[in-house]
């Protein structure tokens, strides 16, 4: 989707896309700072109005854009992330199995806003 602003609420732990003033949806993550620092992508969400129109790809996307400018990686334990990695390996490196036990672990013991 062309016309989506996309913004990383850090803090929230939350990337988001906006068409206009309307959340189109986002994805839920975490920082794993612990055995390596990543973002962790748990949940993607997309409102009904918006399905269908590239606002996950769009959102998935940005996620790896901004751990490349980060120079971290991503642990995707959001199963849309991860089909979006599976067919974008050029864009979606593929994470050490261990930062993903590492992170489904970290998971487990903080499931508070999950």
């Amino acid at each position: 989707m062309s016309d989506v602003q996309i913004r990383d609420d850090r803090a929230a732990g939350r990337l988001e896309a906006f068409a206009g003033d309307e959340l189109a949806g986002h994805i839920q993550y975490f920082v794993l700072e612990s055995p390596r620092r990543a973002l962790v992508p748990v949940h993607t969400i997309v409102e009904p109005a918006y399905e269908g129109k590239g606002v996950a790809g769009s959102l998935a996307r940005e996620l790896y854009g901004i751990a490349a400018r980060e120079g971290v990686v991503v642990a995707p334990l959001c199963p849309y992330v991860v089909r979006w990695a599976e067919r974008h390996p050029e864009e979606a490196p593929a994470a050490d199995p261990e930062l993903l036990r590492a992170a489904k672990d970290w998971l487990i013991a903080h499931p508070e806003g999950f």
